[in-house]
Parts: C-alpha cells; sequence; structure tokens
C-alpha cells in the first residue's frame, strides 16, 4: 500500500510543479529577477506551499505514525548553523542559476528537458560528495572533523 501511496503522492506533487510553472527554468529566473522584469506568480505557488506545509506539520506532530501507519520521521533540529547558512546559500545559488531546484528538475527530467539532465547529475555528484565527507567525519579521518556547530 505505501509503494502505491507514494506514486499517487509523487504524481499529484509532479502536476503541481508542471501546472505552477516550477518546471520551466525561465519562469522561475522570471521570480528571481527583483531588478528586472520580475514575475511574482511562483510566491503565490511558494505561499500555498508553505500554508499547506505549515497545516499539514501542525498535524503529523500530533500524530504517533502516520497515516500509513508508517513511523513519523519528522525533523528534531531547531539550531541554525554555519553548515545550514553555508548549504541555503548554495541551494539558492543553483536555483537562481540553474532555474531547478531538486523536485521540479527531476519533474523536468521526466519531460525530457536537457537541462535538467546537467541539472541533475550535478545533484547527484553533490549528493555523493556529501556523503563521502559525511563517512569521513564519522570515521574520524583528519581534515574533515568540524567543531561543534
Amino acid at each position: 500500500m505505501s509503494v502505491v501511496t507514494a506514486l499517487l503522492t509523487g504524481l499529484i506533487f509532479g502536476l503541481g510543479l508542471i501546472v505552477s510553472g516550477m518546471t520551466n527554468p525561465a519562469k522561475v529566473r522570471g521570480f528571481l529577477d527583483l531588478a528586472g522584469r520580475w514575475d511574482p506568480s511562483l510566491a503565490f505557488v511558494m505561499a500555498g506551499a508553505i500554508a499547506i506545509g505549515m497545516i499539514a506539520f501542525a498535524r503529523a506532530n500530533k500524530r504517533a505514525v502516520s497515516f500509513i501507519a508508517g513511523e513519523m520521521k519528522l525533523p528534531t533540529a531547531r539550531s541554525i548553523d554555519l553548515r545550514l547558512i553555508l548549504g541555503s546559500v548554495l541551494f539558492g545559488v543553483g536555483w537562481g542559476l540553474a532555474g531547478f531546484c531538486p523536485g521540479p528538475a527531476i519533474v523536468a527530467l521526466g519531460m525530457g528537458e536537457a537541462k535538467a539532465v546537467v541539472f541533475v547529475a550535478a545533484m547527484l555528484a553533490g549528493m555523493a560528495v556529501f556523503e563521502l565527507l559525511e563517512r569521513r567525519k564519522q570515521r574520524g579521518v583528519p581534515g574533515t572533523a568540524r567543531g561543534p556547530a
């Protein structure tokens, strides 16, 4: 049952990204171009997503198991540290340059967008580098350990 639920959820999410224009890098760049020909339409998409997310997280925090009887795995970290700030900056720069963020890039890849191939490949490479560095840090390899964050 959870595979079917995941498939349907992903399908609805992907369709929402297509309908909202989030899979179109030109539309995304237009939203980010505050000094030029700014396109505010994605602000409404984001506001809607944030509102739905707030309601969903509020309900999820009151539950011990998910609607499909799976374990609830909600974020527990509350601190803002250097890693979070640098990751956010890197994400924002990548979003601005490419016009994609991960979800829309995967949907665009499925639609056959050539630009999405490059973005998804770079995203996967970045994820692999992160995993390698995290594993090295956990093993205590010199030069990878960080102080308290």
